[in-house]
């Protein structure tokens, strides 16, 4: 069955940086759009970035453009991403999910898998 396990999260000063990493299993990781979500507390889950299947397309969040970066690694099936210049508005569960088809996408129901998340904090 499909697995996404998230893990990198943390805590992190402002201005700091993360990579959190998901690791897939039980698809053909090549073939699928994949994408991360993030949801802070009280508030509804929002999309972060997406990338398709062949890691040339990258779909971003504009709260995020420029300071987050999203990438693939075949041989590991593992999803990232790398994420720098932290502000506290970047708290909250990140969430690893596949996409139904090959594409990139920013729309939530154009995913149907989602790993259990991993929790960012950016405080001082």
């Amino acid at each position: 069955q499909v697995q996404l396990v998230e893990s990198g999260g943390g805590l992190v000063q402002p201005g700091g940086s993360l990579r959190l990493s998901c690791a897939a299993s039980g698809f053909t990781f090549r073939d699928y759009g994949m994408g991360w979500f993030r949801q802070a507390p009280g508030k509804e889950r929002e999309f972060v970035a997406a990338i398709g299947w062949s890691g040339g397309s990258t779909d971003y969040a504009d709260s995020v453009k420029g300071r987050f970066t999203i990438s693939r690694d075949y041989a590991k099936k593992t999803l990232y991403l790398q994420m720098n210049s932290l502000k506290p508005e970047d708290t909250a569960v990140y969430i690893c999910a596949r996409g139904r088809t090959a594409y990139s996408s920013q729309t939530e129901s154009n995913y149907d898998s989602w790993g259990q998340g991993t929790q960012v904090t950016v405080s001082s």
